[in-house]
């Protein structure tokens, strides 16, 4: 199991730095009338929101005369609670990048958060890569872009056609270009060895997981 301090320290970090998953659940008439609160508790459950999440039900029936039954949907937040506290579910939700808004209960709670660390530092190293490759594509797009202005600054030099200020600002250009070239030529083959270190430090910590529990 991963060691990070006191459960509690944990939990504070997590819940601070996380997106915390609570999403508005906004009902319609009809749905509020035929509502059937236990199994609205139990998808809010299942889908790890807070405790808070009945109070945008509340809000969303209120005006259709309809308020919420608090025992029967706490009743199924509970029971879809014990779907998505285990350890599985915790590593998908941090594989994501999601938020943990400490949601489990105190005895599911460590399992889960083992997990979810683990699949939280598996979002952080493959976004690693992710950015390294995004950087490199994009540094490639600027070098060939220069050649192609480089190509048609060439011209300009040895146009007959061109004006001596139009050669000499051409010239200046293409030293500038050609610095710019190799600098960005230079950053690439230091991202891609780096990119390289990376996709490594993935696929060594991806063999690392196999602690995990499947379900």
């Amino acid at each position: 199991m991963l060691q990070a301090g006191t459960m509690g320290g944990r939990i504070s970090v997590l819940v601070a730095l996380g997106l915390l998953l609570s999403g508005c659940a906004s009902m319609s008439k009809n749905e509020c009338l035929a509502v059937d609160w236990r199994m609205v508790g139990y998808e809010d459950g299942v889908a790890g929101r807070g405790g808070d999440q009945i109070a945008q039900h509340r809000k969303a029936c209120a005006r259709h005369g309809v308020v919420p039954e608090f025992d029967a949907y706490q009743s199924g937040r509970l029971m879809g609670l014990q779907e998505f506290c285990r350890p599985a579910s915790g590593f998908r939700v941090g594989a994501r990048g999601a938020g943990y808004g400490g949601v489990c209960p105190a005895e599911l709670e460590p399992d889960f958060v083992d997990a979810y660390v683990a699949g939280l530092h598996l979002f952080s190293l493959q976004s690693r890569v992710n950015e390294a490759a995004r950087q490199v594509s994009a540094w490639r797009r600027e070098v060939d872009d220069i050649e192609h202005r480089l190509a048609q600054h060439a011209v300009v030099i040895v146009s007959n056609d061109a004006t001596a200020e139009q050669r000499a600002e051409a010239l200046v250009e293409t030293r500038q270009l050609s610095e710019r070239s190799s600098r960005l030529k230079s950053d690439i083959r230091r991202l891609e060895r780096d990119q390289a270190i990376f996709e490594r430090e993935l696929e060594e910590y991806r063999a690392t997981l196999s602690w995990l529990p499947v379900g």
